[in-house]
């Protein structure tokens, strides 16, 4: 087995991330899924609505970088009825298969229970085995799928849940 390449993970935003996080998702879903800067704006737009609404005893990013170079991403977001929302997961290609994408989304979890959400969810694409494993096996469950052409392609957009089972 290949050795991954060198990284960490840190839990803390710096200047530039955004606009790494941003270039990444362009990047990655332009050269693997032919989505245009139309997606890239989207990524810029709800970052700054999480950025605005960042709260460090709710929220958590882990920023996985190497080299000083941001390869990967996910976050963890607050919303209202005791909810939260993962987004933006994503790894450069280099980095997958290696485990990274499994201890980031551990890592997530870990963090939503210690803050006691009852429920999150999660919207992604149609498409994206690796990470639609990763969410099944969390315990996220497929609830709803729609067609759309929002980034000018068409795309099976898919919303995920996952609810805790009341504690006995």
């Amino acid at each position: 087995m290949q050795k991954p390449p060198d990284f960490l993970i840190r839990n803390t935003l710096e200047p530039g991330d955004l606009g790494q996080v941003a270039a990444l998702h362009g990047k990655v879903y332009s050269e693997e899924h032919d989505l245009g800067l139309g997606f890239e704006a989207y990524v810029m737009e709800s970052l700054l609505e999480f950025y605005r609404a960042y709260n460090l005893k709710r929220d958590k990013v882990w920023v996985v970088e190497s080299e000083g170079r941001l390869v990967g991403f996910i976050l963890l977001m607050h919303r209202p009825a005791n909810r939260a929302q993962l987004r933006y997961f994503i790894l450069a290609k280099e980095f997958r298969g290696f485990g990274i994408g499994s201890r980031l989304i551990k890592e997530w979890m870990e963090f939503y229970h210690d803050r006691n959400y009852d429920a999150a969810y999660l919207y992604t694409t149609a498409g994206l085995d690796a990470a639609a494993s990763l969410y099944e096996r969390m315990g996220f469950r497929k609830i709803s799928e729609m067609k759309s052409r929002d980034y000018g392609l068409p795309l099976l957009e898919q919303y995920y849940e996952l609810v805790n089972h009341p504690k006995k």
